[in-house]
């Protein structure tokens, strides 16, 4: 399972994720592509789970049949201190996760 996060997380939010195969849109030189790109690319290097903050993703971008899981952490804001507490629930969801559903956690 390869997890790539969007380009507005804190980077150290993947030190949270110990033991997975985590990257950031930022260390692949993806930054400024629009989502479906951004989700093409993403699937053609391999990756199945998308974290972001984007709520509107799972409107945007037809999740059911693209195969990967999308979670979206819901916080007040989008810094580390917010998005940090998430990451547990993140974990959790990683377990159990089912391609081509959207995963909320947060507020």
């Amino acid at each position: 399972m390869r997890i790539l996060f969007d380009e507005c997380r804190p980077r150290p939010l993947l030190r949270e994720l110990v033991g997975f195969d985590v990257a950031h849109v930022l260390d692949l030189g993806w930054q400024g592509r629009k989502n479906g790109e951004l989700l093409a690319s993403m699937l053609a290097d391999g990756f199945t789970v998308f974290v972001t903050v984007d709520r509107n993703v799972p409107y945007q971008q037809n999740i059911p049949t693209s195969g990967i899981v999308v979670i979206v952490l819901e916080a007040a804001k989008n810094r580390l201190a917010d998005l940090r507490p998430l990451m547990f629930d993140v974990r959790v969801i990683l377990k159990t996760a089912q391609p081509g559903r959207v995963y909320r956690t947060g507020v």
